[in-house]
C-alpha cells in the first residue's frame, strides 16, 4: 500500500471570499460534500478555528449506509489555508489566487482500506462537486 500523501486540485472560477464561505458554511457543505450522486451530506457542523471541530454526516440516499466524517483543525489562515486531523490522518487544503479564480490544492494521508486511486478519485469528485456548487451559486 502506498503511504505517500494523495493530492487533488481544482480551479474555482469565483472570488476567494465566496470560495471560503462555501467551503466552510454548514449550509453550503451539505450541498457538495459527497463523492457520488447516490449519496448526500445530510448535516454539517463547523467550528473553524485551531482546536475547533467539524463533522459532516454522509449518507446513502437510499438509507443503506451513513457515517460521520469529522476532525479537529490544526491550522487556519483565512482565505489561504486549512489543516486538520482525523482518524490519525492529516489533511492540508491550500487556497491560492490564480488568473482563472481560486486554485484549491488538497493533500491528505491515505487510509489502508481502499486503493490509492479510489481514494484520489473520491476526494477529487468531492472537490469537483464543490467547484460546481460555487460556480453555479
Amino acid at each position: 500500500m502506498n503511504n505517500e500523501p494523495i493530492t487533488v486540485q481544482a480551479i474555482v472560477r469565483a472570488p476567494i471570499a465566496m470560495v471560503w464561505e462555501c467551503w466552510n458554511a454548514p449550509e453550503h457543505i451539505t450541498q457538495w460534500a459527497f463523492a457520488s450522486d447516490t449519496w448526500e451530506a445530510s448535516a454539517a457542523e463547523n467550528d473553524l478555528r485551531v482546536g475547533g471541530n467539524f463533522k459532516t454526516r454522509m449518507a446513502a440516499k437510499d438509507g443503506s449506509a451513513a457515517f460521520d466524517f469529522g476532525g479537529t483543525y490544526t491550522a487556519v489562515r483565512e482565505h489561504a489555508l486549512i489543516e486538520y486531523d482525523f482518524d490519525g490522518r492529516h489533511v492540508k487544503t491550500i487556497f491560492e489566487d490564480a488568473p482563472e479564480g481560486v486554485k484549491i490544492t488538497q493533500t491528505f494521508d491515505p487510509e489502508n482500506v481502499n486503493s490509492f486511486e479510489m481514494q484520489r478519485s473520491g476526494w477529487q469528485t468531492i472537490l469537483d462537486n464543490f467547484k460546481k456548487h460555487v460556480e453555479s451559486h
